[in-house]
């Protein structure tokens, strides 16, 4: 495929893998192809009345020439299905985008790479679950493939990175924005670290109810495996943990509490028979073939300094605690929770995971 047929094909945005394949029956080849684009053809591939509306007119506004200086500008690379370096596990999938915009380091999609999907309304919880899932992949030199959504997605691509990681968030729109505008920083900062952005539409299309789904097949099928970190019912992720399933990849699911709704939908997955409980990174690793780092890591151990450090650590447990239910249950006063709960963070044995509220590491 030529590059100004491939910039023309993404811009009109209406060739799903099902229609380049009628097209490359039809004229052998989608340069050919391109030639005949009328209404009568886009009817043919069944593109509907205001698709085909739609396509005309932007085909009477397209100049590759200058889309393609557009695109360089602000450093958006595209590939097309033909291409050599396009992603080989995505073109596994039954319905691969035929083009894919990306800004960033497409090779690290050559790697063992691992999708970690959950809520934009991300629990205390949740967060836990991201910290302690996110680094031990990447210690086992996995890539993370997320959404950049807010909630897990964004903390997935902040721990990868804090990890000193690659990740690959994949957006529901064109790159010529970020969506949500809060993580434009965090999709700086992605590319900066060697990670990828990644779509399949035109640098000016926005995010809506239809692009979001889409954007959850590249996900998945982008990945070995698919962990739902975090998924309330009917969650998007649930319906990633689907897509990866109908694609034949391992789906994975943390468990919560059976009254936090927030994890209903991880349950509902995991009582379908759909994902498979996991309670550790490692799990997951060990499904996937991947050797775990971490396993050989001699256990962490610490000597409290005083009775008062002592009392606290016999307080915490994993489950996150306030510091007033820390204070009642510790009996000392809250200065001197609140001094030596800080020291033994700095230590490494204790974590503020959010909200006040304090966990045992």
């Amino acid at each position: 495929m030529q590059k100004e047929t491939a910039l023309i094909f993404s811009w009109l945005n209406v060739l799903t893998k099902k229609r380049y394949d009628a097209l490359i029956e039809k004229f052998s080849s989608i340069d050919e192809a391109l030639q005949h684009i009328d209404p009568e053809l886009l009817k043919s591939l069944g593109c509907k009345e205001e698709t085909v509306f739609r396509a005309l007119n932007r085909m009477d506004e397209c100049d590759p020439e200058s889309y393609l200086a557009e695109l360089t500008k602000r450093g958006i690379s595209l590939i097309s299905i033909e291409d050599p370096q396009y992603p080989a596990r995505l073109k596994q999938i039954a319905d691969p985008p035929v083009f894919l915009y990306y800004k960033g380091s497409l090779e690290i999609l050559n790697e063992p790479t691992i999708a970690c999907v959950g809520k934009r309304e991300m629990s205390t919880y949740g967060q836990r679950v991201t910290d302690m899932f996110v680094p031990v992949f990447i210690k086992a030199g996995m890539v993370t493939v997320s959404g950049l959504a807010a909630g897990i997605d964004a903390a997935v691509a902040k721990e990868s990175i804090r990890a000193n990681g690659k990740t690959v968030a994949v957006v529901g729109h064109g790159l010529a924005d970020i969506y949500p505008s809060a993580n434009k920083p965090l999709a700086k900062e992605i590319i900066e670290q060697g990670g990828l952005i990644l779509s399949e539409f035109p640098l000016d299309h926005p995010a809506d109810k239809f692009t979001f789904p889409a954007r959850n097949r590249i996900i998945a099928g982008l990945s070995l495996g698919t962990v739902v970190l975090e998924a309330g019912e009917g969650s998007g992720a649930c319906i990633t943990a689907d897509l990866a399933l109908d694609y034949g990849r391992e789906v994975f699911a943390v468990p919560g509490q059976i009254f936090d709704e927030h994890y209903k939908g991880c349950h509902q997955l995991i009582a379908k028979g759909q994902a498979k409980l996991v309670q550790s990174p490692e799990e997951v690793l060990s499904e996937i073939g991947i050797v775990s780092l971490s396993a050989d890591e001699p256990t962490k151990h610490y000597d409290p300094a005083d009775e008062q450090e002592e009392s606290i650590l016999n307080v915490l447990t994993t489950m996150p605690q306030s510091t007033s239910d820390i204070v009642e249950k510790a009996q000392l006063d809250t200065a001197i929770i609140n001094a030596k709960l800080t020291m033994l963070e700095l230590n490494g044995v204790a974590k503020n995971v959010g909200n006040g509220m304090w966990v045992r590491l």
